[in-house]
């Protein structure tokens, strides 16, 4: 810690960085010192909205202030990777939009990186996580309320076919959306169950871009194995005729969990006269922002990186190798970075 007023933060990227930089405003134990945007409009009416903060002239001068402890990067997909490696060189705590990154020489450079900068703190903004629903699941599984769990689904609709056909996803060379959504329901998938998978297998269609200027699969389907004999299935949908949604389904020898369109619910009994319970918790986070409290506390409390950290390598490394199962034609193991 470098300032008098705790966590000197650099927020760059303001799309949703723009939550990024809310967050931080009410995060105690941190100060947003600067911002980098390639939109200077933007950057200034961020600024003139918060009140605090100043505008980078560059990535570069962020990362020469040695008062500025974390960085926070909300920039494009592609990159995530050089931004974070900078990052890690300069000795700053990194809190990145997904994905970490984009290959498995990407991620093997930035673990090397992070090895070498002492272990800082290091996470991605997989939001999901903050969702009340997520957090009472994680605690139930761990009670284990629903049993012993085999069987783990997320489907990941996206419904925002313009986005992919008329924004910067395009012009992304190898856009993967396994790593761009599904990684959501990846990392779900982990964090709840507290298991790594080791194998996976995918296939992949762009039929509902077809004709546009998107060149990459718009849908992909993913399934997992685990050492324990878990499979989980992952879809990502982006060309979908369907809202924003995120559907879970973990089933339990003793109770499954769903969450839908008709809302969250707990299934107790094969007993097709028992009705679910319905869960009066939200499946969504309130904002973007949601995961940073934990993150800045988790620095001034001086907590092991290490966990947390892994926990971002093997969720990347999933979603890497579901890529490449889908390319290939065959199942890949998931290795260790």
């Amino acid at each position: 810690m470098s300032g008098r007023d705790g966590l000197g933060v650099a927020v760059v990227g303001l799309g949703v960085g723009e939550q990024h930089a809310r967050a931080y405003l009410w995060t105690p134990g941190c100060t947003l010192r600067w911002v980098f945007d390639l939109n200077r409009r933007r950057t200034d009416r961020i600024l003139r909205e918060v009140g605090v903060g100043a505008p980078a002239v560059s990535y570069e001068a962020v990362l020469a202030d040695t008062a500025v402890d974390l960085v926070s990067i909300a920039s494009s997909d592609d990159a995530h990777y050089g931004q974070v490696l900078a990052a890690l060189g300069a000795g700053k705590h990194v809190f990145v939009e997904k994905p970490l990154c984009r290959s498995v020489e990407e991620l093997r450079a930035i673990k090397r990186a992070w090895e070498a900068s002492g272990r800082v703190h290091l996470a991605s903004n997989l939001v999901l996580r903050a969702a009340p629903l997520y957090r009472w699941l994680r605690e139930a599984i761990g009670a284990e309320a629903l049993g012993e769990i085999y069987a783990f689904d997320g489907d990941y609709l996206y419904g925002r076919l313009h986005k992919v056909t008329e924004g910067w996803r395009k012009d992304v060379e190898n856009y993967s959306v396994m790593q761009g959504g599904g990684v959501h329901l990846v990392d779900l998938m982990l964090w709840l169950t507290g298991q790594r998978p080791t194998s996976v297998t995918a296939v992949g269609n762009r039929i509902c871009t077809a004709g546009t200027a998107f060149r990459y699969n718009d849908y992909m389907a993913a399934t997992f194995q685990f050492p324990s004999g878990l499979v989980g299935r992952i879809t990502t949908n982006f060309g979908c005729v369907h809202r924003h949604q995120h559907v879970v389904r973990v089933f339990g020898t003793k109770a499954t969990l769903v969450s839908d369109d008709t809302g969250p619910r707990l299934h107790t009994s094969r007993d097709p006269a028992v009705p679910a319970t319905a869960l009066d918790l939200s499946p969504l986070p309130a904002t973007k922002g949601d995961l940073i409290p934990a993150f800045v506390q988790s620095i001034l409390d001086g907590a092991d990186p290490g966990p947390a950290a892994q926990h971002e390598f093997d969720v990347i490394s999933a979603c890497i190798a579901a890529d490449r199962a889908a390319l290939t034609g065959t199942p890949v193991k998931i290795e260790e970075p």
